[in-house]
């Protein structure tokens, strides 16, 4: 609830002394407000004397202020990471934190699971019968290893687009670092904000031979302009995950294709309850009766 001032009201309405919480709420815009919910759902759980308050955080909002980037600037997503602790929160659970090293601004457990398992299983699945034509491409030199992880699982080659930004929001130059040529190129990243970058990096495939391109996204932010630019670029398809609520305009996209997160994360809760590896989850291998209905392993 909300008082006329719009300050955030919590109660809760169960008896939850002594239980095991999961408090499941995306950071994603409007980011403010979700994180200052989540904050206050988890200081009233604490004060109803719950005995453990996991915050399961599909997408981890601020994740992109992790360093300071020039002189007098936050690192946003270490206060972030303090806030959740003073709040009572005793683990995060969330999905392709932007940097690793967020974990390590944490005092308390961090699991963070990947959307590459899942991804390579939805490819392995879509592309059947073509997987020696495809290509793994990174849209810039920081998310290499993200990419790199996928190739492997999907035993592809794998190129780089090494950009040079002159601004945040403009792009000056792109260069594609391998051949590219005849290859269904596929672009693999963790976030796609307002999709100026993803477009350009695919023109810049398409103008050095790749035959089609589709991409990945684990996160698909898409503010502004972002679907837009989809719908008109020479980009095939996007594939993004749900773990921000997608809008009317992104479900009507005939462009845009959403792989649910439920499943995963389902199987993950049950697992930090009943004490089990949460780790396992990395694997695709896994994943195949998680997913079983959506995807058939033959």
């Amino acid at each position: 609830e909300r008082f006329n001032d719009q300050e955030i009201f919590v109660e809760v309405y169960e008896n939850v002394r002594g239980e095991d919480m999961y408090i499941i709420q995306p950071t994603s815009n409007p980011a403010n407000d979700n994180l200052m919910e989540l904050l206050i759902i988890a200081d009233a759980l604490r004060r109803s004397s719950a005995a453990r308050i996991t915050a399961v955080i599909p997408y981890f909002g601020y994740a992109r202020q992790d360093r300071r980037a020039k002189a007098r600037t936050p690192i946003s997503a270490k206060l972030v990471a303090n806030l959740l602790t003073e709040a009572g929160i005793d683990r995060v659970l969330t999905l392709d934190l932007h940097a690793a090293q967020i974990q390590g601004f944490f005092d308390v457990p961090v699991d963070n699971l990947y959307s590459a398992p899942i991804f390579a299983l939805d490819i392995e699945h879509n592309f059947k019968g073509d997987m020696d034509n495809l290509m793994v491409v990174s849209p810039d030199v920081g998310g290499v290893s993200r990419a790199r992880e996928i190739a492997k699982r999907i035993k592809a080659p794998m190129a780089i687009v090494d950009k040079r930004r002159e601004k945040a929001g403009e792009i000056a130059e792109m260069t594609v670092i391998g051949d590219v040529a005849g290859k269904k190129c596929i672009i693999v990243d963790d976030i796609c904000d307002t999709a100026g970058t993803l477009c350009k990096a695919a023109e810049v495939l398409i103008e050095n031979g790749a035959v089609e391109v589709h991409s990945y996204i684990t996160h698909g932010v898409l503010s502004g302009p972002a679907v837009e630019r989809i719908s008109k670029s020479v980009m095939k398809n996007l594939v993004i995950t749900d773990s921000i609520r997608p809008t009317a305009e992104t479900l009507a996209c005939p462009n845009i294709r959403i792989v649910p997160t439920a499943p995963i994360f389902a199987q993950a809760i049950l697992n930090i309850w009943s004490g089990t590896s949460v780790s396992s989850l990395f694997e695709t291998d896994t994943l195949v009766p998680i997913y079983e209905g959506m995807y058939q392993q033959k």
